[in-house]
């Protein structure tokens, strides 16, 4: 029987110096760049890199990735428990080279890319020379990509991309993007797209306006509203088949949805401990908030989410690592995606209030904290979605029942109790 609760003392070790290394060296960084992202600033390169370099030489770079991708090829349990202490600073998915979007197109790419591709774009991409895009949602649709209208149409040896894409993320920094668009109309629906990558700065590739996020303080909106005006890009930059476009995402949401999960775990620990330090160390009418029952109730829900979703996130980890097929365990990944906007959004509403004005100012994260907790319930499909498709899951699952009345009331599993023990009640003498 196998039921195991702890890390093995060697990966151990690993994850007390990741902890000691984030604390020490990388979150201070946070306070000094403005995107860790941004491969062309300066600063952020001259901060950035030798941090990296470390990770490297600790065998720690681009865990997600295997050995034919230079990484180590950790399973989803060991990258639950690295990206956990990744996840409260701004700057280590990046400098242990696990960001998003990079990491779930270098995915797309190792999967699907042509030689070409892997050489232009994949290998600087897993070095972190360059910055990538995803570009998918479009201004109507929503999470819903089965109607989506930007359409891509083979002209000779180039594909032709015309449509609009909303939200296209980090696109500011991005070298090329990879885009989602309409090739066979006729097709039903989820074999209706394909997948693309286009240079960044091809030929009708408009910006329309950059887009910033509430709680993100840099100065210019890194995600982007983009126009696609007669674009063409070679018909080698088809990613996978015609049609395959759900597949090909999927490549890269299924991974992702779990790794964010796996970040939150992290920052909701992050607004947790402050919480409590708070709660001993703030005195109010000659006492301890921690000595308030009140506030004693908000550690005790606080604690028991987190350690609740941290226990369903290492669970869904394991059950990717067993099965190896991310479609076993949708389902799971759906109800991960689904609880975790609620778990940040309580635990950092309770760490505001029991900060006080303090707590809602910008001298403290949580405020910023929120409004990210409403950004995980929309990103790589909304938290609604998700529970839907988890609903339906279960229910496929559940075989209905025949008759007037369920075999499970009372009385039918009383009558069956007493046929089947008739002989033991008579022998007993005991009568109803």
């Amino acid at each position: 029987m196998a039921w195991d609760f702890e890390t093995d003392p060697e990966f151990q070790q690993e994850l007390d110096w990741v902890e000691e290394f984030v604390r020490t060296e990388v979150e201070p960084v946070d306070q000094v760049i403005e995107h860790a992202w941004n491969t062309r600033d300066p600063l952020r390169n001259k901060l950035i890199k030798p941090l990296q370099q470390k990770v490297r030489e600790r065998r720690l770079w681009a865990c997600h990735l295997g050995p034919e991708l230079g990484g180590p090829g950790y399973g989803q349990l060991k990258l639950a428990l690295l990206n956990e202490k990744l996840g409260r600073t701004h700057s280590g998915p990046v400098v242990f080279g696990c960001q998003a979007p990079d990491s779930g197109n270098a995915e797309i790419l190792a999967h699907y890319g042509s030689d070409y591709l892997k050489k232009t774009y994949l290998e600087p991409l897993l070095e972190n020379e360059i910055a990538s895009c995803f570009s998918m949602t479009e201004p109507h649709g929503g999470s819903d990509p089965t109607g989506f209208r930007t359409t891509a149409v083979l002209d000779g040896d180039t594909w032709v991309i015309n449509g609009e894409k909303w939200f296209s993320s980090h696109a500011l920094f991005a070298e090329f993007l990879i885009v989602m668009a309409v090739t066979e109309p006729e097709a039903p629906r989820h074999r209706s797209t394909s997948m693309f990558v286009v240079p960044a700065d091809a030929p009708g590739v408009e910006r329309v306006r950059d887009v910033s996020v509430w709680g993100h303080e840099e100065r210019v909106g890194t995600h982007q509203y983009l126009r696609y005006n007669d674009v063409r890009v070679p018909a080698e930059n088809l990613l996978g088949e015609r049609g395959e476009g759900f597949a090909v995402a999927q490549t890269r949401l299924g991974g992702g949805r779990i790794h964010h999960a796996m970040r939150t775990v992290g920052l909701v620990g992050q607004a947790f401990e402050l919480m409590k330090r708070r709660a001993v160390s703030r005195t109010t009418k000659g006492e301890r908030l921690a000595d308030k029952q009140l506030v004693q109730e908000m550690i005790a829900d606080s604690w028991i989410q987190l350690e609740q979703f941290r226990l369903l996130v290492l669970r869904t980890a394991w059950k990717i690592d067993k099965y190896n097929d991310y479609r076993t365990v949708r389902p799971d990944i759906a109800a991960v995606k689904a609880a975790m906007p609620q778990v940040l959004l309580d635990v950092a509403s309770r760490a505001i209030q029991i900060h006080g004005s303090l707590g809602i100012s910008k001298e403290l994260p949580f405020g910023k904290w929120v409004m990210e907790s409403f950004h995980m319930g929309l990103a790589d499909g909304a938290t609604e979605v998700h529970k839907v498709n988890l609903a339906k899951a279960l229910l496929r699952r559940t075989q209905p029942d025949d008759g007037l009345f369920p075999p499970y009331i009372l009385p039918t599993l009383s009558e069956q109790a007493h046929q089947r023990y008739a002989d033991v009640i008579a022998e007993s003498g005991t009568h109803e």
